[in-house]
C-alpha cells in the first residue's frame, strides 16, 4: 500500500478520533454542568465510604451492659460474676434481687441481657450435682446477642474445667492427667481473614463495591434523563449531533465514565481499606485487574438501562428499590447457597454480584485472579453482552430520532 492509498484512511481515522474526542467533550460539559451529575459521580463516591466506614469504626461491642441476679450470694457466683465483668464484651452495670427486677431494667433499655444464677448454685457445685446459669439475652440484634452469648458461654465453660480440674485434685489426680480428664478434647478457635470479628471488616469492602456500582449507575441515569429533557424530541441521543457513528458515542461517553471511576476505584478500594484499617491482604494489581472488567461491565450496563428512563429521577427511584437488593444478591449479608434460584440467576445479571465476590476472594482472603476466574471470566462476558446491547439502544436512539426529525422537516 503506497502513501496515496494510505492517505484517505489516515484521514477517516482522524475523523474518527475528532468525532470520538467531541463526544467526550460533550459529555465532560454535561456532566461538570450539572449540579446533580457531579453530587452523584463526584462527591457521593468520595463522602459515602468515609461516611459509612467512620459509623462502624467501633468494629465490635465493648462493654455491653448486662444485669445479674445473684439468688446464691456466694463466692462461687461472686467469682462468676467477676469473669463476666473482666471480659471486654460485658459490663455488669447491676445486681437484683429479683428476675423481675432485672427484666424491668431491661423494659428500660438499661442493660441488654441477664444472667440468673439460682439459690442452689452454690450447693450444687459444692455437692457435685449438676447446676444451672441462665442468660437471658437480647437477639433483637444479633450484635448484642452475639457478643452476650460467646462472653458467658467462654466464661461458664473456664469455671466448669476449674471446677473439674478441683475435684480431680481432690481425688488425688493432679498436674497434666487432671488437664486431659477435665479437657480431653480442648477447642481450639481459629479465625480466618477477619481476627477482630468485627462487623466493618465484614460488611464494608461489600458496600464499598456496591457505592462504586450504585453512584455509577444513577449518575449515568441522571445524564441520560438530563439529555432527553433538553433534546426536542425527547430522545437520549440525538442524530444530528451524534452524526459520528453509534459507536463513537458509545466509546466516548464510555470513556469519560471508565477514567472518572478509575480514579474513585483506586481511592474507595485501595486507600479507604489502609485508612480505617479494613482488610487489605490482596494485591493491588489483582484488584485493579478485577475492577477493569468490572467498570466496563458497569458502564455500559448503566448506559443500556438509561436508555429506557424517561426522566432524570427514574434512575433514583430504581437506585432506592434496588439498595438493599444489591447487597442481599451480593452474597454477603445473606449465603448465596440460600438464595433461591429466580433471585441467584437474577443476581448474575447485575456486574456488582461477581465485582463484589471478586473483590472480597482478592482484598479480603488474599486470593489471585487465578482464584477469581469464574467471577473475572463473567465480568468480561457482562462487558462484551452489556456492550451489544447498549449498541442496539444507542442505534435505536439515533434512529428514533432520525426519524422524528426528517418528519418535522417535511411539515
Amino acid at each position: 500500500m503506497n502513501i496515496q492509498q494510505k492517505i484517505p484512511l489516515l484521514k477517516e481515522a482522524v475523523l474518527i478520533f475528532n468525532d470520538t474526542v467531541n463526544v467526550i467533550k460533550s459529555e465532560l460539559r454535561t456532566m461538570f454542568k450539572d449540579r446533580g451529575v457531579v453530587i452523584m459521580l463526584v462527591l457521593a463516591p468520595l463522602a459515602y465510604p468515609i461516611l459509612y466506614c467512620s459509623l462502624y469504626k467501633s468494629e465490635t461491642l465493648i462493654d455491653v451492659p448486662m444485669a445479674a441476679v445473684d439468688c446464691s450470694r456466694s463466692q462461687e457466683s461472686r467469682e462468676l460474676l467477676r469473669h463476666l465483668d473482666a471480659t471486654q464484651s460485658l459490663h455488669i452495670a447491676g445486681t437484683y434481687s429479683t428476675l423481675a427486677e432485672a427484666k424491668q431494667a431491661y423494659n428500660e433499655q438499661k442493660v441488654h441481657g441477664v444472667v440468673y444464677i439460682p439459690a442452689d448454685f452454690s450447693k450444687n457445685l459444692n455437692t457435685g450435682h449438676q447446676t444451672t446459669v441462665s442468660i437471658y439475652a437480647d437477639i433483637s440484634s444479633f450484635m448484642y446477642y452475639r457478643i452476650i452469648n460467646q462472653a458467658c458461654s467462654n466464661c461458664v465453660l473456664d469455671m466448669s474445667n476449674q471446677i473439674q480440674v478441683k475435684r480431680l485434685n481432690a481425688n488425688g489426680i493432679t498436674g497434666e492427667p487432671a488437664t486431659i480428664v477435665s479437657n480431653p478434647i480442648p477447642y481450639e478457635g481459629v479465625v480466618l481473614y477477619n481476627e477482630g470479628a468485627g462487623f466493618a471488616s465484614f460488611l464494608m469492602p461489600s458496600v464499598l463495591i456496591l457505592i462504586i456500582f450504585q453512584t455509577l449507575f444513577l449518575g449515568i441515569g441522571i445524564i441520560a434523563g438530563t439529555s432527553r429533557g433538553e433534546n426536542r424530541f425527547h430522545v437520549l441521543v440525538s442524530s444530528s449531533v451524534h452524526r459520528g457513528g453509534t459507536i463513537r458515542v458509545i466509546l466516548g461517553k464510555g470513556f469519560c465514565y471508565f477514567v472518572l471511576y478509575a480514579a474513585w476505584s483506586f481511592f474507595v478500594l485501595m486507600i479507604i481499606p489502609r485508612v480505617f484499617n479494613l482488610p487489605h491482604i490482596g494485591i493491588p494489581y489483582d484488584i485493579m485487574m478485577l475492577m477493569v472488567p468490572f467498570l466496563l461491565a458497569s458502564v455500559f450496563f448503566s448506559m443500556t438501562i438509561s436508555v429506557f428512563m424517561p426522566h432524570r429521577e427514574t434512575s433514583m427511584i430504581i437506585f432506592m428499590f434496588m439498595s438493599l437488593i444489591l447487597l442481599f444478591l451480593s452474597g454477603v449479608s445473606w449465603p448465596q447457597s440460600n438464595i433461591n434460584g429466580f433471585w441467584k440467576t437474577f443476581s448474575w445479571i447485575l456486574p456488582s454480584t461477581n465485582g463484589t465476590q471478586g473483590y472480597i476472594k482478592i482484598n479480603t482472603m488474599g486470593a489471585d485472579l487465578q482464584h477469581i476466574s469464574f467471577e473475572y471470566i463473567s465480568l468480561w462476558i457482562q462487558t462484551v453482552v452489556y456492550f451489544a446491547t447498549t449498541y442496539w439502544a444507542y442505534r435505536w436512539q439515533i434512529e428514533k430520532s432520525s426519524r422524528k426529525s426528517l418528519k418535522t422537516s417535511e411539515i
